[in-house]
């Protein structure tokens, strides 16, 4: 009986040191298919790329704008006199903040071919999206001291 259990041992190390000497191949197999892959990729021509550049250079400065609109309307809320102004103001605001996710949910998809553009286009969303955040958080009434 115990020669049966050392030849399951020995048979299960054989095995384990099997198993160990084909995952440096898989991983290399694997990283070797990546390489191809991504060497491989679908060449984009020249002038698409030209006008996909200029196409999102147009949608940053719609952004820019957009929350250059926002950030004034906001500011004209934040320092007006009276209840009447300050509401015809948030209505007013509240508008471009809808007009900014229309216009945003408008714009394409970055494409991944170009991925310092694809970059600068979600850094840009994200930078709206937190600004509108702050702008709803600064109307929040504040919260009394506990």
């Amino acid at each position: 009986m115990i020669r049966d259990v050392a030849s399951a041992n020995q048979l299960t190390q054989a095995s384990v040191m099997t198993c160990f000497r084909f995952i440096p191949l898989a991983l290399a197999l694997t990283a070797a298919g990546a390489l191809i892959a991504c060497s491989t990729a679908p060449a984009v021509p020249a002038d698409s790329v030209a006008s996909n550049s200029t196409a999102k250079a147009d949608d940053m400065a719609k952004m820019d704008a957009q929350m250059k609109t926002m950030h004034d309307i906001h500011h004209k809320m934040m320092a007006a006199k009276t209840p009447e102004e300050r509401s015809k103001l948030k209505a007013e605001h509240m508008q471009t903040m809808k007009d900014a996710m229309k216009m945003m949910d408008s714009m394409p998809s970055p494409d991944m071919a170009n991925m310092d553009a694809h970059h600068k286009m979600m850094a840009k969303r994200m930078e709206m999206m937190q600004s509108m955040m702050n702008m709803m958080m600064d109307q929040m009434p504040a919260e009394p001291a506990h």
